[in-house]
């Protein structure tokens, strides 16, 4: 062995004894006393020394003989076992009652606590206890809607006391428990209407950020709209007040991918913000399939109901859903039409919206 090669395998003994996951994409090691092989990252009991041996991939260890470690999968690219395993944690954290923490997570993983936290918050777009929190609020939500009685609803959910609950609901239902039972009745939304260059836009506005964004044909429809989202709440048109906030997304219609500045109020269940999280991290002047979605959200399977996530998207352009497309290739749906949605694609594979576009809609 020559002195290079011994230093290189003298830096991979110590990526091994380190657990180093920095290194999962360079090397792989075997164990002849066990006959496999593994990532340097692997949580499976550390080696002797004398008992391994290093190699540049998976492939050359299973040519010189190795099997693969079950615990830490080394065939598989990193990108796809941290899918996996983050799809793991998600079934953990909607199933289990209560919700696992942080620490139990990232053991199941085989990942330091600080690690697990970042892979998953890269992968969903969240941490885990705001999914942990959204899945909570998915529960009450459901069973208020279904006219179980708060208490009741708030504590099978798996708040520990009311205060907790309505301290967390308050910001993620947008209300109270008791108003959301009501349909929102009495919750304060204020509203404005712009033409723009697909028509009309407009913003239901919540104390909180912007709840929803219509595009419509006239200003009238848009604020039908935005009244048959929130149909019990009390709604009011402010347009002078709202004329910056209504103009700045506008700006979004016609020049689609520019800014991330709009304060939103994204309600929604964990799977939907998962997908909505999906959808922002789309680079402008690109698209997916819902099957690529499904996929780097680690549920390969889900493919529909990552379709029907996007459906349900109340915030056009913002959380832009027209980036996600058929399998072939095609548009498929869009909640504001498939010509707007090929017109902001189009737009954003330009870089820019012409001044001079103009959607064949109505005027108010």
């Amino acid at each position: 062995m020559n002195t290079n090669t011994r230093a290189q395998d003298e830096e991979r003994w110590t990526a091994v004894t380190a657990r180093a996951r920095g290194a999962e994409a360079d090397f792989r090691y075997g164990v002849c006393t066990t006959g496999i092989y593994c990532r340097p990252g692997c949580p499976s009991r550390r080696p002797r020394r004398d008992n391994v041996e290093f190699f540049d991939d998976w492939c050359a260890a299973e040519r010189a003989g190795y099997r693969p470690c079950r615990r830490c999968r080394p065939r598989e690219p990193t990108d796809e076992r941290h899918a996996a395993m983050i799809a793991a944690a998600c079934r953990r954290l909607e199933n289990e009652d209560p919700a696992p923490d942080l620490a139990s997570l990232a053991a199941d993983a085989g990942l330091s606590r600080w690690h697990f936290q970042r892979v998953f918050r890269r992968t969903v777009g969240i941490t885990p206890k705001q999914y942990a929190g959204a899945v909570r609020s998915g529960r009450l939500q459901t069973a208020l809607g279904a006219g179980q009685p708060v208490t009741e609803a708030i504590l099978d959910a798996g708040y520990g006391s009311l205060g907790r609950a309505y301290e967390d609901t308050g910001a993620r239902l947008g209300m109270t428990p008791s108003a959301y039972r009501d349909g929102g009745r009495g919750e304060r939304i204020r509203t404005a209407c712009a033409p723009c260059t697909l028509g009309w836009v407009g913003i239901a506005v919540t104390d909180r950020g912007i709840a929803a964004i219509e595009l419509a044909d006239s200003a009238g429809e848009a604020t039908q709209r935005m009244r048959r989202r929130f149909p019990r709440a009390a709604i009011e048109a402010d347009d002078e007040a709202l004329a910056d906030l209504v103009s700045r997304v506008a700006h979004r219609v016609d020049r689609p991918g520019r800014g991330r500045d709009l304060p939103l109020d994204i309600r929604g269940t964990a799977f939907q913000q998962r997908v909505w999280a999906e959808l922002r991290a789309i680079p402008a002047g690109t698209t997916a399939t819902y099957g690529e979605i499904a996929r780097r959200l680690g549920a390969p399977g889900s493919a529909r109901a990552v379709g029907r996530a996007v459906a349900s998207n109340p915030l056009a352009v913002a959380v832009p859903c027209h980036r996600a497309v058929r399998a072939d290739g095609g548009l498929g749906g869009y909640h504001w039409g498939t010509e707007r949605k090929r017109m902001l694609l189009t737009r954003e594979a330009a870089g820019s919206a012409p001044e001079t576009d103009e959607y064949p809609g109505g005027n108010d």
